[in-house]
């Protein structure tokens, strides 16, 4: 799958449609991600992305933290890279800084040069029907004189367009080295914080450079102020904030309905303000990618779209029919290279958003301590493709305890062999499935989870504990 993220292998999630996978699998890490379903294995330290990121550039990896990743995933879509290959989704290809630019600026060429076409044929087309009417007496009835004043209204998609545009923005990324990328994002509050992906930013983290285009025209310099690589969620804030800014409404992703209306935002290709239409595809879709790096991934259980989305999108808002946000577009499910590989792909109305509940709580978390904060079992469960649930595995990450000792796992009495297929009512049918669902938590939420130990089924209450930070 490409999401917006370009993601290393992670194992694909049975839930989802299966994709043909590029390279086999890496075994599975025994990373928080992969192994922890509480966030703490399971966190986001396991194995890489499961989808691509539309677009965005990437840190270098830690080699300290996650595991080698299992099969590849979706990826991003900012940056104008697409992450390619595997299980959920294709590879991520990390942009490549003035190489990217150049590319967009072709884009924009070929489209100026079609442009001029069409003009040319309209104006020669224009004359012709012109002589044509004169010799025949048309009677065709212009715009001018029968036409009234075209409204805007606010349930139109060009009324929704036209009141959240102004509150998005262009990210450019570059970091140290010069490489970088082109990502979208929103503005959150009236004191300069804007919202968007993790592998949009990650690459200008280090001392790199950070700015924000409005479609005014206004740039200003940016700040990363906290970014969460497991959820996928950064918060940048502008230099210099103007006072005029007006945050974008944010709606309840939890009430909308496959079905439903969707606009997104972003800037595909570095064409910036592009807004495109679909509709809700699916819900809770379990969805893995990477940062690029080859090393970390994010899961999300996501809203599917097939709203066009592409490299350049990541991080921008995916709103409903009245203009609120409901997700974060992330991730896309691409085709490039005529199959689920690297390279420079588009949408093929495959979509996915963080839903916007799970956001704003980390957008928060990060603007209040600048670190995310990941709810947790306490439990390493494995990244292994499966369709029968997550399995505890016998080892723990680093060699330690696969049921962390006093943790919520412990403490409901778990073991290592148990399968998880169902957190709450959610079905679960791998590791990476159950991290996601975990993660749509917070620390201290009460969910109920049903096992399967020696051939017979047992449901148990747990309390997610809580995990600060990535590393």
């Amino acid at each position: 799958m490409s999401t917006e993220n370009e993601g290393t292998a992670v194992p694909p999630a049975p839930s989802a449609p299966p994709v043909p996978v590029d390279a086999p699998a890496a075994p599975a890490p025994q990373g928080p991600y992969g192994q922890d379903a509480q966030g703490q294995a399971a966190h986001g330290e396991g194995a890489s992305g499961g989808a691509g990121h539309p677009g965005g550039s990437s840190s270098a990896p830690d080699p300290s933290w996650p595991p080698p990743p299992p099969p590849a995933t979706p990826s991003y879509g900012d940056g104008g890279s697409g992450y390619g290959a595997g299980g959920w989704g294709s590879s991520y290809q990390q942009p490549a800084p003035k190489p990217g630019r150049r590319r967009s600026g072709l884009v924009v060429a070929i489209l100026a040069a079609a442009l001029v076409a069409g003009g040319l044929g309209g104006g020669l087309g224009y004359t012709l029907a012109k002589n044509n009417d004169e010799n025949s007496g048309s009677t065709t009835v212009s715009a001018s004189t029968s036409g009234g004043d075209l409204k805007r209204d606010p349930g139109t998609v060009a009324g929704v367009a036209a009141k959240a545009l102004p509150s998005t923005v262009t990210i450019e990324a570059e970091s140290n080295s010069g490489e970088g990328g082109t990502g979208t994002g929103f503005v959150f509050d009236k004191q300069g914080h804007i919202v968007t992906n993790n592998h949009v930013v990650a690459g200008a983290v280090d001392g790199g450079k950070l700015t924000a285009t409005f479609p005014s025209g206004k740039k200003y310099d940016a700040e990363v102020v906290g970014h969460a690589q497991g959820y996928d969620v950064a918060v940048v804030k502008l230099k210099d904030a103007p006072s005029d800014l007006k945050p974008l409404t944010l709606g309840n992703s939890e009430k909308v309905a496959v079905g439903d209306a969707t606009i997104a935002i972003g800037a595909p290709f570095g064409l910036s303000d592009t807004v495109t239409t679909g509709i809700i595809s699916a819900k809770n879709r379990p969805v893995a990618s990477s940062d690029g790096s080859g090393s970390q991934a994010s899961y999300m259980s996501a809203l599917q779209t097939d709203a066009s989305i592409n490299p350049g999108n990541s991080g921008g808002p995916l709103l409903d029919a009245q203009g609120n946000v409901i997700g974060i577009n992330s991730a896309i499910q691409s085709t490039g290279n005529g199959g689920f590989g690297t390279g420079q792909s588009g949408s093929i109305g495959l979509g996915f958003a963080i839903p916007i509940n799970q956001a704003e709580y980390v957008a928060q978390e990060l603007i209040k301590t600048g670190k995310p904060v990941y709810a947790k079992i306490g439990a390493s469960v494995s990244l292994d493709d499966s369709s029968d649930g997550a399995q505890i595995t016998d080892q723990g990450a680093g060699g330690a305890a696969p049921v962390e000792p006093g943790g919520p796992a412990a403490k409901a009495g778990l073991k290592p062999g148990d399968v998880i297929t169902k957190l709450d009512d959610r079905v679960i049918d791998s590791g990476p499935t159950l991290i996601g669902e975990i993660w749509t938590h917070k620390p201290g939420d009460k969910v109920t989870i049903t096992y399967e130990r020696g051939g017979k089924q047992q449901t148990v209450d747990v309390t997610l504990g809580s995990r600060t930070g990535d590393n």
